[in-house]
């Protein structure tokens, strides 16, 4: 083998390594990608089942209902469409009726919502920045005294 052949061999043994590296970062990336939708958004997304996503919006006031052990049903909206949920696990201690929250998991072929966790906002003043520019947009917006929502999240 010339010089210039095991020069060029090397170099595409190179190029193929760097090639098979970047498409496993960018699998890898793909699998641990979250998006978040509005539940206007969620339905015109068509999103497959198995994808993880997040939404938020408000708990709509008197969608809560309690199942066997754990499992908690209730209804996420953004004023204009509302989405069922069902959570099996502890909710945040900041979890109310009528409050912001975040659910992620995946949405089911039946239209409903399995949520893996469920995130409360930290204070009465606090909602989503997409939740709230959903709200603005669908003109039902009602700042609190201080105007803009906050940013945070409680976790259970």
């Amino acid at each position: 083998m010339t010089r210039k052949r095991r020069r060029l061999t090397i170099l595409l043994l190179a190029l193929l390594s760097l090639g098979a590296a970047t498409a496993l970062v960018l699998a890898a990336f793909d699998d641990n990608l979250v998006f978040f939708y509005s539940p206007s958004q969620l339905g015109e997304a068509g999103l497959p089942p198995e994808r993880l996503v997040r939404i938020g919006g408000l708990v709509v006031e008197e969608s809560v209902e309690k199942g066997p052990g754990s499992r908690v049903a209730f209804r996420i909206t953004d004023t204009a469409v509302e989405v069922p949920v069902v959570y099996e696990g502890i909710l945040p201690d900041l979890f109310r009726e009528g409050q912001g929250v975040v659910a992620q998991g995946r949405l089911q072929p039946d239209g409903s919502f399995r949520a893996v966790e469920v995130l409360a906002k930290h204070d009465e003043n606090y909602m989503p920045p997409e939740v709230a520019e959903a709200i603005k947009q669908s003109g039902e917006w009602r700042p609190a005294a201080g105007g803009e929502p906050e940013a945070g999240y409680a976790s259970q």
